[in-house]
C-alpha cells in the first residue's frame, strides 16, 4: 500500500494551517491511489497534536516529542524526517511551502537521495504516479513534473489547496519516536516582531499598499483597512526598500508568495515582481489612480481612483458592514 507522508509544522502548540492543508492533499491523493497518509510531527509538547491531525485524513502520526525540539534546528529536523522516510519508505513526501519547509525540504530530499519540486500549485495523480504543476520564471509560465524514483517529494503551497473538513473522532495510530536530537547548531532566542498580526502566508484576507501612497505618514490608510476586514497587512518592494515598513511585510518575487481568497492592492502600479508573489490570490482587487497601470491586466475588480479618497471611504464601509454582521 502507497503511503504519503507529510511533514506537519507547528507553532506555539498548534499546527499550522498550511500543514493541515497538506495533510488534507496528502489524503486526497492517497484515497485516489489506495493508500494511507503518515505525518510527522516535531517539537515539545506535541503529542497531543496527533489527533488533529488524525481528523484532517493522517492515519499514522510519528511523534518526536523533546524539550531539545521545542525551537527548529535544520540539523535535527533533517535527520528526523529523514529517519522516518527511511523506516516507512513512502511513495511521496509532502510538505508546506513555509520557511520551515523551503529551509527542511531540500536537506530532507539531499539526505535521502529524492528530486524535489517546489511551490507546487497543483498534485494529481496519473498511471499510479504523482504530477505536479509548478510556476517559473517567477509565475510567468507554468511547469508540469513528473518523478523518476521515490519519494516523490515535493513543498505545497500555502493557501492553494483546499483544507478539508476535519472528521473528530477519526482513528489514528501514534508512533512515539526517538532520535538523536544533537545539532551542531542551536536556536538560542526567537525574536518575534509581528505577535498578534495574522501571518501573511496563512491569511484569507491581505491588505497590501504601494508607493502611490506617496509616504509612510500615508501607510495607516492601508493598516486602517486591513483592521476593518480583518486582514493581514502587506506592502511592495518599492515601499519596503523605502524603509517605510520592515521587510517581513513585502509580497513579491524577493519577498513572500501569497495565495489569499482576497487581495487589496492599493497603489501598486503591478510589476512582475509584485505579480509574482500574488497573482495566485482567487480575488484580486486594485485601487490605483492611473488607469494603465499593469495591476490591473491581473484584478477582478479595479477602482480607478485617488487611493487618499477611495481607501477612508472603502474603510467606513468595510467597518460599517462587520458591525452589522457582528
Amino acid at each position: 500500500m502507497a503511503v504519503i507522508l507529510t511533514f506537519a509544522e507547528e507553532r506555539g502548540g498548534k499546527v499550522r494551517r498550511p500543514a493541515l492543508e497538506v495533510v488534507s492533499e496528502a489524503r486526497r491523493l492517497a484515497d485516489a491511489l489506495g493508500g494511507s497518509v503518515a505525518s510527522v510531527v516535531v517539537g515539545s509538547g506535541v503529542g497531543a497534536l496527533a489527533t488533529e491531525l488524525g481528523s484532517y485524513g493522517a492515519d499514522r502520526v510519528h511523534v518526536f516529542d523533546d524539550p531539545a525540539l521545542a525551537a527548529y534546528a535544520t540539523e535535527a529536523y533533517a535527520r528526523i524526517v529523514s529517519q522516518v522516510v527511511t523506516e516507512t519508505r513512502p511513495a511521496a513526501v509532502l510538505l508546506p511551502f513555509t520557511a520551515v519547509g523551503k529551509d527542511l525540504a531540500p536537506r530532507v530530499a539531499a539526505r535521502i537521495g529524492a528530486g524535489l519540486a517546489s511551490d507546487c500549485v497543483a498534485l494529481s495523480v496519473r498511471e499510479g504516479r504523482l504530477e505536479a504543476r509548478r510556476p517559473m520564471y517567477a509565475g510567468k509560465a507554468y511547469a508540469t513534473v513528473r518523478w523518476e524514483g521515490e519519494p516523490q517529494m515535493a513543498t505545497l503551497r500555502a493557501n492553494v489547496f483546499p483544507l478539508g473538513a476535519p472528521e473528530p473522532g477519526r482513528p489514528v495510530e501514534v508512533v512515539a519516536g526517538s532520535a538523536d536530537s544533537s545539532a551542531r547548531a542551536r536556536v538560542t532566542a526567537t525574536r518575534a516582531t509581528t505577535a498578534g498580526k495574522i501571518e501573511l502566508t496563512e491569511a484569507q484576507v491581505i491588505v497590501s499598499g504601494g508607493r502611490g501612497l506617496k509616504g509612510p505618514e500615508h501607510f495607516h490608510l492601508v493598516q486602517e483597512l486591513g483592521e476593518a476586514f480583518g486582514a493581514a497587512v502587506g506592502a511592495s518592494r518599492a515601499v519596503v526598500d523605502a524603509g517605510w515598513v520592515d521587510h517581513q511585510m513585502q509580497v513579491g518575487q524577493t519577498g513572500k508568495t501569497v495565495s489569499p481568497t482576497l487581495y487589496i492592492a492599493c497603489g501598486i502600479s503591478g510589476a512582475i515582481q509584485h505579480l509574482a508573489g500574488m497573482s495566485s490570490s482567487k480575488i484580486i482587487v486594485a485601487i490605483n489612480k492611473d488607469a494603465d497601470a499593469p495591476i490591473f491586466k491581473v484584478a477582478d475588480y479595479g477602482i480607478v481612483g485617488d487611493a487618499f479618497e477611495v481607501l477612508p471611504k472603502l474603510t467606513e464601509a468595510a467597518r460599517a458592514y462587520f458591525a452589522g454582521k457582528g
